[in-house]
């Protein structure tokens, strides 16, 4: 693997996971992002966010290939970002059960010392199952649901209440990794060496 030093521009314990898991070594800054202010089509707002995550960790560390994401769960047309407390997390849940949804996350791989900056976005689709409301709000109990978009966390708990996905599984978990090794190896990057 090239030794480019590598920042997430995340505060996402679920962005860190993944990307340790290929076996990257690389260091967060968190971002202090606005997210409430943008607005459009899903794909744009994601990518938006992203951008902006990216741009704001640059100006901090320049002299490191960034990396930003930002998810976010569309369901009938809906855009859900996290919930603000227990009752939130019920309106999305309920919205979600027994109906699909999709999973959006723009991506942003910023490389300053190149002059370059990719940006993506990667759709899932899930197909969650119905759940009665004393499921629900045993789900809400756990704590999961509550620093996920959409309330639910594939990888945990949540993963009983979704019956199926389409797509990329770590999209939905919050960051496309197969995407990611595309975009950084676009920056001389490899992970596969």
């Amino acid at each position: 693997m090239s030794q480019h030093r590598l920042v997430l521009a995340s505060a996402s314990p679920r962005r860190r996971d993944l990307l340790a898991s290929v076996g990257l070594e690389f260091d967060v800054v968190v971002p202090m992002v606005d997210e409430s202010q943008v607005c459009g089509e899903p794909c744009d707002i994601a990518q938006q966010l992203a951008l902006d995550k990216a741009n704001d960790v640059v100006g901090r560390v320049s002299d490191a290939t960034i990396i930003a994401a930002d998810t976010i769960v569309v369901v009938d047309g809906h855009v859900l970002g996290k919930p603000v407390d227990h009752n939130d997390s019920y309106r999305m849940l309920r919205m979600l059960c027994g109906n699909t949804h999709t999973v959006v996350t723009g991506v942003v791989v910023m490389d300053p010392l190149r002059d370059k900056t990719l940006v993506c976005c990667e759709e899932s689709t899930v197909h969650m199952r119905e759940l009665e409301d004393d499921e629900i709000w045993t789900y809400i109990r756990t704590g999961e649901p509550s620093d996920k978009a959409g309330s639910y966390a594939i990888q945990g708990i949540g993963a009983v209440i979704v019956d199926r996905i389409e797509g990329c599984y770590s999209n939905v978990v919050g960051l496309p990794l197969a995407r990611v090794a595309l975009m950084l190896k676009q920056v001389g990057i490899s992970i596969l060496g």
